[in-house]
């Protein structure tokens, strides 16, 4: 093969290539907008039902599930409240905050690695929103995808595990910067585990200066009423000075 032919080559196999890019990048941007159609008529739902909703994101085994399911056991007798919860299979973790009494409504998404707003739509569908004044979404566990997805929420929580490593905000910053809050989870284990909290605190302010930081530990209790007092002042209440842990 001379050398023009193999130009000629080249540049239809670039020219196909960039064909096939533009059509994802159209095929994406098609998907985005109707996610945010979704989760405008989410958003309006919500709102016309008076209902503060959080998205919490995080990787897996950061302690989304057993952070919401001692508050949800603790605050019980103050709000009235309920979980979505989102993962690829099973509905064990749906079945964990059902314990305690709390209504808990499950997705399961098969392969995506994220909640979408029209999933969160028909979740809705089976809530009794107008009884109802505080909805979390548990989404999938992961930094990446979801943190793209606008489901109609209130305010985004990201979970930062002291067992995650201290650089975690630096690796997946754009998840931390669509972050209204920054929980850093296991504080309790902080020690053992030779976690850097000053280190992790420099990164998160790095990426995500407009994110609030709260440390808590869902097994100890510690900084437990710091998230309290969040949840009743994103509601515009004044926490109760018998709600567990004060």
């Amino acid at each position: 093969m001379n050398e023009r032919k193999e130009i000629e080559i080249g540049l239809s196999v670039l020219a196909e290539n960039t064909e096939e890019r533009g059509r994802r990048i159209q095929v994406e941007k098609g998907v985005m907008a109707l996610n945010n159609q979704y989760a405008a008529a989410n958003r309006q739902r919500l709102e016309a039902a008076r209902v503060k909703t959080l998205n919490l994101l995080s990787s897996p085994g950061s302690g989304k599930t057993t952070l919401l399911s001692r508050t949800l056991q603790e605050l019980a007798p103050h709000l009235q409240m309920a979980v979505i919860v989102g993962d690829l299979a099973t509905d064990n973790d749906a079945q964990r905050l059902r314990v305690g009494g709390a209504t808990a409504v499950q997705i399961q998404t098969g392969s995506l690695c994220h909640l979408e707003a029209a999933m969160v739509a028909r979740a809705l569908d089976a809530l009794n929103l107008e009884a109802l004044e505080l909805l979390f979404i548990e989404n999938v566990g992961n930094l990446v995808c979801p943190a793209a997805y606008d489901l109609g929420e209130s305010a985004k929580v990201v979970l930062f595990s002291t067992t995650e490593g201290e650089d975690k905000p630096l690796k997946y910053p754009r998840v931390f910067k669509e972050a209204d809050l920054v929980l850093l989870t296991k504080s309790d284990l902080a020690e053992v585990l030779g976690f850097d909290r000053r280190r992790a605190l420099e990164n998160l302010r790095l990426v995500a200066p407009q994110a609030r930081v709260l440390e808590v530990s869902a097994r100890s209790g510690a900084g437990m009423p710091d998230w309290y007092h969040y949840l009743f002042a994103l509601l515009g209440r004044v926490m109760p000075q018998n709600a567990h842990g004060v």
